[in-house]
């Protein structure tokens, strides 16, 4: 499939029913994996829906160490095992292996079409030696390395946009020079605490791990001001092969955790602009879905199929 194809036949997207595990009552509603599917394969746009396949030892052991590897399959040490915050269990262990390899084929499909998406999160928390705030394996870096290691790109630049602070990527970018990330946030996630005035607590800026607070109170058009200011300039630093968007449900106003004032249709307007910067720059983007803890998901659900509503106005339309 060529990128000429994206217009008739709908965008390539990655889900498989394997990306759930039963976590019970808890308030990452992980069930939003499926709604999202259903809701996209219901709404009348193109779509080109599949499977991808199941990660690797060897991709995992690129960005994580063997002993959390064995910890996520067997359960002990309990505290590694659960470091991620999630009671552990065999199922989740396995659904992030299958959420990780839709990172992969996502990226892989970006760059072969120049748009594609995994309906799972990018899990951008998780450092190599354990797992943090509701993140296992940092899909985001073990994709980009697979491609790497794959010879398919040199350079690669995350866009994270979740409400939290893309720390664990950060954390794993210090030894990756190759690799870039622009996390734009309203929320600093450091030692599993959440910090909510980012104006007064707020991560530092790497060489390559770029960090924008945005203000308690932001509206739309501060939001997507920020995105605007900063990732031209990143890109123009960075030179990536390919780009990779953590979308992220959470900044909406009625989330939990969050302190801005944005909407369904300011989000969609980030998105927008995301999908159009990198239309125009000839920019592969692969994007996945990320937090989003509204008590109603199914506003949670809206977020991300504006997602991909989105990239199918900008990439249909060739």
């Amino acid at each position: 499939m060529s990128r000429n194809d994206v217009h008739a036949y709908g965008l390539q997207i990655f889900h498989s029913q394997k990306y759930f595990a039963d976590l019970g009552e808890h308030i990452m509603p992980i069930r939003k994996f499926q709604l999202v599917r259903d809701a996209i394969a219901a709404s009348g746009t193109p779509v080109r829906l599949a499977e991808p396949e199941r990660v690797s030892d060897e991709d995992l052991l690129r960005v994580h160490t063997p002993e959390y590897l064995r910890a996520i399959a067997t359960g002990e040490p309990a505290a590694l095992a659960s470091s991620q915050k999630f009671p552990w269990s065999a199922a989740l262990g396995e659904a992030v292996r299958w959420t990780n390899g839709g990172c992969i084929a996502a990226l892989g499909a970006a760059l072969d079409d120049g748009i594609a998406g995994n309906l799972a999160s990018g899990f951008h928390h998780s450092h190599g030696p354990h797992g943090e705030g509701f993140c296992t394996f940092n899909g985001l870096v073990v994709a980009m390395e697979r491609l790497k290691a794959d010879g398919r790109l040199g350079r690669g630049l995350i866009l994270d946009m979740d409400l939290h602070y893309g720390n664990g990527t950060a954390s794993l970018l210090a030894t990756r020079p190759w690799l870039f990330q622009l996390s734009i946030y309203g929320n600093w996630y450091k030692q599993n605490l959440a910090y909510r005035d980012v104006t007064q607590e707020r991560a530092p800026d790497t060489f390559n791990a770029k960090s924008v607070p945005v203000p308690a109170g932001s509206k739309g058009q501060e939001y997507v001001g920020l995105l605007a200011a900063h990732l031209p300039k990143l890109v123009d630093e960075a030179r990536p092969d390919v780009l990779f968007y953590q979308a992220g449900a959470d900044p909406y106003r009625e989330d939990p955790y969050s302190p801005l004032d944005l909407g369904h249709d300011d989000l969609r307007a980030r998105d927008a602009f995301v999908f159009e910067f990198c239309k125009r720059r000839g920019l592969p983007v692969a994007y996945v879905l990320a937090g989003g803890y509204t008590k109603d998901v199914s506003k949670v659900v809206e977020v991300h199929v504006n997602t991909f509503r989105a990239a199918s106005s900008v990439f249909g339309n060739r």
